[in-house]
C-alpha cells in the first residue's frame, strides 16, 4: 500500500509541478489518495478546451501524459461513465494541459487556462452544498455548480440580509472566487463546502471590541510575470490607495495600470484595510495592464530625465557618440508614441450628459485616464448629494464643498490639473478639509445642467458667480460653505495661480471657515444644552404624569377590590341568612303543639333567657325529647351551631347532652330556666 502511495505521490508531483511534498500529501489525503480527484482540485477545469493552450516543457508534458495513461483503469472507467461515451472514443474528449509552473503559487499562467479541460458533454450540472457560518448561526444552501459566485451571494443575502457588496467570504481555495462572474464548476468546489461569512461593516470599530484599525496587516504581493513576492506590512488605517501608491514606488507600475487579484469585491481606493474584510495575512497577485515595451520606455525616459541635469559632454567625446545617444532617446520617444494620442484629447465629460451621476462618474474616470496618478479624490454623485455630504451635517462634522470647474478650451487647464492638482500637499489638504466635486463646463449643454443643479441646491447667487467666470480664468475652484442654515459661495479660486498661491488660498479659506465653524459649534452646543434641559423637564413631567396615573389606577383597583370583597361578604351573609331561615322554618315545622296545662302525662314550663336578657316561655310535655327543645331554640333564631344552652343548677351545657333524653330525665320539670350564650 505504501509503495502505491509513493508512486501516486510521485505521479501527482510530476503532473501538477508541486515541489512541496507536505502540500502534495495534504491534497492527496484530502482526495482519499484518488489521483484524478486531487489533480482536479489543483488544476482548474473549463467546459471547453482553450484554442491556444500555454506552452509547457516537452519533458514535463511527455512524463505527465505517460503517467496519466498509466492511471488505474477504474479512474478511466469513471471518466467514461461521466462522459456517457464508449471507451474507444473517450480519450478524444479529454485534453490535459500540464502547466510548467505551479498554478497554486501564482506562477506563470494565462487567463486561468492552465489545467486540464473536459469536453462539454462531461459538464453535467450537479448540486453542491454550502454551509454558511454567520454570527453563531449556520445556513445551508443547495445550488447548482453551473451557478456563479454572484448567484451564490444573492442566495446568501436572502438568508442573512447581508448585501453582496458587504459579504466577505472565507473558505474558497481559489482567488477567482472573488469574481462574481466566476462559475462554481470552474472553481473545483467540492460537493460539500463550509464558508465563513463576515459583514464588512462589522469590521469597523464599534467601541466595545478591539478594532481592526489597530491590527497590522501582512500583504504578500506576488508580482507577475516575474513571479516575485513583495512582503509589505500596514496598519489597518491605511487605505487601498496607499498600498497601490507604495507598490508603484517599488515596481514602477502606475496605479491606473495595476491589475489586482485577491481584493474583496466592492472595495474602493479609499477603503481602509480594516474595512476591506481581508485576513491579517493576505496573498495578492499584481499584473500590469501596460505592455512591456511601454513600461520599459517609461523607465528609460525616467532615467534619461533624472540624468539629464548631471550629464556633461566631455570635450574629447566624439560627435558620433552624441548622435548615437540622440538616436536612443528618439527610439524611446517612438515607444511612447505607441499609446494613442487621442486619449489625452478626450473630453472629461461627453456632450449632452443626461444624468448628473453618470456625468460625475465619467468625469472622474476620464480625469484619471488623462492626468493619471496622483490625483485628488472626487465625489461621485449629484451636486446635491455632495452638498449634503459636506454641509448638511452638525457643525462639528461639516466640511467645505470645493467644486472644481473644468474647461478644455482654457490654456490654464493642463498646468492646473497636471501640476497643481497633482501636488501631494494640495491633494492632502483637499482630502482632509473638503468634499471635492468636479464638473466639465466645456460643452454648453453640460454647463446649463450644472447651472440648474447649483441653482436648485445653493441658490441663484451661486449660479451667477459661475456664469461670470470668464473662460480664460478657468479652471476654477468654487468653495461653498454653510453659515447658519444657508449655503453660500465662500470664495472663488481661479486657475491663474501657482501651487503656493493655491495652497495659501485653500488654507485661508479653511482658517476663516474654522473660526466660523467654532462659533456655530458653540451655538449648537448651547442649543443642545437647552434642548437637553427641556427634554429632561419634559421627561420629569411625563414621569410625574405617569406616577399620578399609576396612583389613580392603584386607587381604582383598591376600590374595585373592596367593592368585590363587600359583595362577596354580602353574598355570604345573605347565603347564611337564607340557611338560618331555612333551619328555623324546618325546626318550627318539627315542633309539636304546645300542650294544655292539664295534660295527663305532665307538663313542664321552660323559660329561655336570651343573650339580650329577655325571656321566652313555652310548655312541653314531660316526655318531650331534648331535640324538640333545641328545635324550639333554633326556631327562635338561635341555632345550636351558634349558641349554647345551659341549665340553671347544676350548670350544664344541654347542647352537649344526648338529644334523645327526655326533659324529665334531665330534671327540667316541672319548670326550668335555660340560658342562651353565643359560642
Amino acid at each position: 500500500m505504501s509503495e502505491n502511495r509513493e508512486e501516486t505521490l510521485a505521479s501527482f508531483q510530476n503532473i501538477t509541478a508541486i515541489d512541496d511534498v507536505g502540500e502534495a500529501i495534504y491534497l492527496l489525503e484530502e482526495s482519499n489518495w484518488d489521483l484524478l480527484a486531487a489533480i482536479h482540485k489543483v488544476i482548474p477545469q473549463d467546459d471547453t478546451p482553450a484554442e491556444n493552450p500555454p506552452p509547457f516543457s516537452v519533458a514535463a508534458s511527455s512524463s505527465a501524459v505517460e503517467m496519466l495513461n498509466n492511471l488505474d483503469m477504474t479512474s478511466h472507467t469513471s471518466m467514461e461513465a461521466m462522459a456517457g461515451t464508449p471507451s474507444s472514443s473517450s480519450p478524444a474528449s479529454i485534453v490535459y494541459n500540464i502547466p510548467a509552473t505551479n498554478s497554486r503559487t501564482g506562477g506563470a499562467s494565462t487567463s486561468g487556462n492552465n489545467g486540464f479541460f473536459i469536453d462539454s458533454n462531461l459538464g453535467r450540472p450537479r448540486d453542491v452544498t454550502f454551509t454558511i457560518h454567520f454570527k453563531n448561526k449556520i445556513h445551508n444552501i443547495l445550488i447548482s455548480d453551473h451557478a456563479t459566485i454572484g448567484e451564490l451571494r444573492a442566495r446568501i443575502f436572502e438568508l442573512t440580509n447581508v448585501p453582496p457588496c458587504r459579504q466577505a467570504l472565507k473558505g474558497f481555495r481559489q482567488r477567482d472566487a472573488q469574481n462574481n462572474a466566476a462559475v462554481l464548476k470552474n472553481l473545483n468546489v467540492a460537493r460539500e463546502n463550509v464558508l465563513d461569512l463576515t459583514d464588512i461593516t462589522d469590521l469597523t470599530d464599534d467601541g466595545d471590541s478591539p478594532s481592526r484599525l489597530n491590527e497590522s496587516f501582512s500583504l504578500n504581493i506576488n508580482l507577475q510575470p516575474e513571479d516575485r513576492t513583495i512582503p509589505l506590512k500596514y496598519p489597518g488605517t491605511q487605505t487601498i490607495l496607499d498600498v497601490k501608491s507604495d507598490v508603484f514606488s517599488i515596481t514602477d507600475i502606475a496605479v491606473r495600470h495595476q491589475q489586482w487579484s485577491g481584493w474583496p469585491d466592492n472595495v474602493s481606493n479609499d477603503t481602509t484595510l480594516a474595512q476591506s474584510g481581508i485576513d491579517l495575512e493576505t496573498n495578492l497577485v499584481l499584473r500590469s495592464s501596460e505592455g512591456t515595451g511601454a513600461s520599459s520606455s517609461r523607465k528609460t525616459q525616467r532615467q534619461a530625465r533624472s540624468n539629464s541635469n548631471t550629464i556633461e559632454l566631455d570635450s574629447e567625446s566624439s560627435m558620433e557618440e552624441y548622435e548615437d545617444a540622440s538616436e536612443d532617446f528618439n527610439a524611446d520617444d517612438d515607444l511612447f508614441a505607441e499609446s494613442p494620442p487621442q486619449n489625452r484629447l478626450k473630453n472629461l465629460m461627453p456632450d449632452q450628459v443626461n444624468d448628473e451621476i453618470i456625468g460625475s462618474i465619467e468625469f472622474v474616470q476620464n480625469y484619471i485616464q488623462r492626468y493619471g496618478e496622483p490625483h485628488p479624490e472626487f465625489y461621485q454623485g449629484t451636486l446635491s448629494d455632495a452638498l449634503a455630504e459636506a454641509c448638511h451635517k452638525p457643525a462639528k462634522d461639516r466640511k467645505l464643498l470645493a467644486i472644481y470647474l473644468h474647461h478644455d478650451s482654457s490654456v490654464l487647464t493642463n498646468v492646473f490639473c497636471g501640476q497643481l492638482l497633482s501636488c501631494e500637499s494640495i491633494i492632502q489638504t483637499l482630502m482632509h478639509n473638503f468634499i471635492l466635486y468636479g464638473w466639465d463646463l466645456t460643452f454648453e449643454s453640460n454647463k446649463n445642467m450644472f447651472l440648474s443643479a447649483i441653482t436648485a441646491a445653493i441658490g441663484t447667487p451661486a449660479s451667477l458667480t459661475v456664469r461670470n467666470i470668464p473662460i480664460d480664468r478657468l479652471p476654477a475652484i468654487l468653495i461653498i460653505s454653510k453659515s447658519r442654515s444657508n449655503c453660500e459661495v465662500f470664495s472663488v479660486i481661479h486657475g491663474n495661480v501657482g501651487v503656493d498661491d493655491l495652497l495659501s488660498q485653500l488654507m485661508e479659506s479653511i482658517d476663516l471657515y474654522t473660526e466660523q465653524q467654532r462659533v456655530e459649534i458653540r451655538e449648537e452646543s448651547e442649543r443642545a444644552a437647552r434642548e437637553q434641559v427641556l427634554m429632561e423637564q419634559d421627561m420629569a413631567y411625563r414621569e410625574s404624569l405617569e406616577a399620578d396615573r399609576a396612583k389613580e389606577e392603584a386607587r381604582k383597583r383598591r376600590e374595585q377590590m373592596l367593592a368585590t370583597e363587600r359583595k362577596r361578604l354580602e353574598s355570604e351573609k345573605a347565603e347564611q341568612e337564607a340557611k338560618r331561615i331555612a333551619m328555623r322554618m324546618e325546626a318550627e315545622r318539627t315542633l309539636p303543639a304546645e300542650p294544655d296545662p292539664n295534660h295527663p302525662v305532665g307538663v313542664t314550663k321552660i323559660r329561655v333567657r336570651k343573650p339580650s336578657g329577655d325571656f321566652l316561655e313555652r310548655r312541653f310535655t314531660a316526655d318531650t325529647k331534648l331535640n324538640i327543645l333545641l328545635n324550639y331554640i333554633t326556631s327562635l333564631g338561635f341555632p345550636v351551631s351558634e349558641y349554647k344552652m345551659f341549665s340553671g343548677w347544676p350548670r350544664k351545657d344541654l347542647t352537649t347532652m344526648n338529644t334523645e333524653d327526655m326533659l324529665q330525665d334531665l330534671r327540667l320539670c316541672p319548670q326550668e330556666t335555660v340560658i342562651l350564650e353565643e359560642r
